[in-house]
């Protein structure tokens, strides 16, 4: 978990700890319902931010591709999705791997490059 979610939960730990054991409750300080959330809530602010339609659980998707395209940790992003190995991870994401569809070894030449310079011509 990143330190900004870490802290944002944290942050939404203390201002509904005091009426409840969850971190994100009602006014009663029983759990939120999801059906109730998203038709309130979750539609409505995506309707606000004209974005399309989806369901929430896209929005892990949506992580996983940012991740992979930032360049994070296959293994890191796999440990966070709750993957046992890294497997599921490419066979869902792999279009989202930087570099990983062209397929014309320019990321192999630019490595070279990078690490051996002019110095191959020697």
């Amino acid at each position: 978990m990143s330190d900004r979610v870490f802290n944002a939960l944290e942050a939404q730990k203390k201002a509904t700890g005091i009426i409840s054991e969850y971190v994100f409750c009602n006014t009663q300080g029983k759990p939120l319902a999801h059906r109730n959330v998203t038709r309130r809530i979750w539609y409505p602010l995506l309707t606000t931010l004209n974005l399309l339609p989806r369901k929430p659980y896209q929005t892990r998707h949506t992580a996983a591709t940012l991740w992979l395209a930032s360049g994070e940790s296959p293994e890191w992003i796999a440990k966070q999705l709750g993957h046992a190995n890294i497997m599921m991870l490419f066979t869902v994401y792999s279009r989202y791997v930087p570099n990983l569809t062209r397929q014309d070894g320019s990321a192999f030449e630019s490595l070279l490059e990078k690490h051996l310079g002019d110095n191959d011509n020697e």
